[in-house]
């Protein structure tokens, strides 16, 4: 048997923010999930790409569903969402943003059940041969300390820890600020075989 082909969807705004509203509701670690309207309001009118993994059930094998999604759009340096200005504000002193493209990887993560079989590796090489070919720079992506699995796939990927914030009552929550700068060369080491649609 060879290599695992992953089957990725590339979706349009509309329909990709409804199945981000969907599809969090498989994930119980989140604390409150996005909704397509927040989704709309962040991406709208920037560069962004929304990506979905997609995998039959193992007891039901004509059911193909979703089973790991990523969602990224371009970070500016002049930005007027409170929430971005703050990430922007926070990244100033570890992240150069003249004269650069730089893409920040937002909301994303993986099914329980289809954790550990690269379904999320899968989606990030997808996501930098996207950026290229857009004309970015860097990518850059925030998580907690406590994600361990997702700072592992990071790191198989050579994203570098740009800055972390110590949460002082509980360290597992602290914030872990990670970059990788793209080139060409970034597409050879990538090792999912990938089939892509866009929808």
């Amino acid at each position: 048997m060879g290599p695992m082909e992953y089957h990725i969807r590339q979706y349009s705004l509309q329909q990709g923010a409804l199945e981000i509203q969907y599809i969090e509701e498989y994930f119980g670690e989140f604390p409150r999930r996005k909704t397509a309207t927040e989704v709309i309001q962040r991406l709208d009118g920037r560069d962004h790409q929304i990506l979905m993994a997609e995998a039959p059930l193992p007891n039901d094998p004509a059911t193909v569903v979703p089973v790991s999604y990523k969602v990224a759009h371009e970070l500016r340096l002049e930005e007027s969402e409170p929430k971005l200005i703050d990430l922007v504000v926070r990244l100033t002193n570890c992240l150069d943003f003249s004269g650069r493209k730089i893409l920040y990887s937002w909301i994303g993560a993986t099914r329980r059940d289809w954790r550990g079989q690269g379904q999320f590796r899968a989606l990030s090489e997808e996501q930098e041969v996207w950026a290229l070919d857009n004309g970015f720079d860097e990518i850059v992506v925030k998580t907690k300390n406590q994600f361990y699995s997702m700072r592992s796939v990071l790191d198989s990927l050579e994203f570098n820890v740009i800055k972390y914030e110590i949460n002082k009552q509980n360290n597992c929550e602290s914030k872990v600020y990670l970059s990788k700068r793209l080139a060409r060369e970034v597409l050879k080491r990538h090792q999912s075989r990938r089939s892509i649609v866009r929808a």
